[in-house]
């Protein structure tokens, strides 16, 4: 174990499997006790309790992110268990198929609820506590398609550009209280929601054909730089967007 993040309170969203779990793994690594929250509860458990059998500290909370009671729960619940979040990671996020013409409305609401306006609700209730520490991270994990548009994805490239953007103007908002707010960029990642269009042998070959680098990445890539733009080492980064996305977007 590396000290990176000993002993700081860390709450990751979307922690029951891929990008957020791999982050909660890499956090607790680094010495940090993790917040493991997920809408499945029963994945949110798993990954705790693969981080206590590894001799470290979680706690597992069953949350709708887009609820603002569930929000407030969930935060109030890692305040008891370990302490106040010094470290958020707002990574819990949904995509759903589909163009202006042909998404439903109920879709579209949902992609925006769990994808931005959950970064919200979590991010005020976490803010005060910070501020008053004059110490903080946030990280937005968004999206390579909030940068470069992708076709028939609409809602999803929306709310990820949202994302970007939400990220820049809390920077701004909160650089006099000394809290850092970023996001991660990822691109094609090899994870759950995922590995149904990946399975398809002409869709992955088409995705690692548009990867500069020739591979796709893995969750252990964005928790790696999850983990630098909570240490130490990322004090005077705000306001920025880390791209890890192989080479996707550079043309």
């Amino acid at each position: 174990m590396t000290e990176g993040l000993q002993g700081q309170t860390a709450l990751v969203t979307g922690a029951g499997s891929g990008i957020g779990r791999a982050i909660a793994h890499a956090f607790a690594r680094q010495g940090a006790h993790v917040a493991v929250v997920d809408i499945d509860g029963k994945r949110a458990q798993q990954t705790a309790d693969a981080i206590v059998e590894a001799s470290f500290h979680a706690v597992a909370i069953e949350a709708d992110v887009a609820n603002p009671d569930d929000a407030e729960r969930a935060v109030a619940t890692c305040r008891e268990a370990l302490g106040p979040p010094q470290v958020l990671v707002n990574n819990a996020g949904v995509g759903q198929l589909g163009t202006v013409g042909d998404l439903s409305l109920d879709a579209w609401d949902r992609t925006f609820a769990v994808n931005v306006r959950s970064i919200f609700l979590f991010s005020r209730l976490v803010i005060p506590s910070m501020a008053e520490r004059e110490s903080g991270r946030i990280i937005n994990i968004a999206s390579v398609t909030g940068l470069v548009a992708s076709a028939g994805r609409v809602a999803y490239c929306a709310s990820k550009g949202a994302v970007v953007m939400l990220t820049k103007a809390m920077a701004l908002d909160l650089a006099d209280t000394r809290i850092t707010v970023n996001a991660i960029c990822p691109g094609v990642i090899e994870t759950g929601m995922t590995e149904g269009s990946l399975s398809d042998s002409a869709t992955r070959a088409e995705k690692i054909a548009k990867t500069p680098l020739g591979w796709l990445g893995e969750p252990t890539d964005i928790a790696e730089g999850a983990t630098y733009l909570a240490s130490a080492g990322a004090r005077f980064v705000t306001g920025s967007c880390l791209v890890i996305d192989g080479g996707w977007s550079i043309d």
